[in-house]
């Protein structure tokens, strides 16, 4: 299916695939199929890209997954994952609910990281012709879905993690039409402040 189809964007790729089943075998209704795909750079060698040597330009991917069902046609889901990201200062952790199991306390600043996994799920495409009048927008949508997850991510003065990505996901929903809803996970990568003037 690579060999013969265009690969990218990995939407219009994974809904290839997806319909390639049910037009194939009249017992099949439906398929899904996910595509992942990884970052590689043309290695400089004097000051210019390399013929044929790549390196891994950081662990996040992108993330496509289609599902086509005969009748009905494509709900494709776009993302991103394994986005690490740290700023040492601008978040905020306070006035949250306590009660006798709370152990946090609150903190008013604090370093940030995180593995960002973001998705995003689109309008319902009618067939493969509907999915490939949108190859130029799965692009910049995804572009635009970074974009907006690094730099709010690094100017929210964060009220908490919650706040910031509730931020991320009212800019892309508001900026991309096709675009119906948005989700995130941002798992806390705790980094704790240790006070190097303490003698032990």
């Amino acid at each position: 299916m690579a060999k013969k189809n265009p690969v990218s964007p990995p939407e219009l790729f994974a809904s290839i695939v997806a319909a390639h089943f049910p037009a194939t075998y009249k017992h099949i209704s439906g398929a899904r199929c996910s595509v992942i795909q990884h970052k590689w750079t043309r290695i400089l060698v004097d000051g210019k890209p390399h013929k044929h040597s790549f390196l891994r330009d950081g662990e996040d991917v992108r993330v496509a997954k289609s599902h086509f069902v005969r009748g009905k046609g494509f709900k494709i889901t776009s993302g991103l994952e394994n986005l690490l990201v740290l700023k040492s200062t601008g978040s905020a952790f306070y006035g949250h609910i306590k009660d006798k199991y709370t152990l946090l306390p609150d903190v008013y600043d604090r370093i940030f990281s995180t593995e960002i996994t973001a998705s995003y799920g689109w309008r319902l495409f009618k067939d493969i012709d509907d999915v490939k009048k949108t190859i130029s927008t799965f692009d910049a949508a995804f572009e635009g879905v970074k974009d907006a997850t690094l730099s709010t991510f690094a100017t929210d003065d964060s009220a908490s993690v919650q706040a910031t990505l509730y931020k991320m996901t009212q800019i892309i929903l508001g900026k991309f039409k096709d675009i119906d809803d948005v989700s995130y996970a941002l798992p806390n990568k705790h980094y704790f402040q240790i006070d190097m003037g303490i003698s032990l």
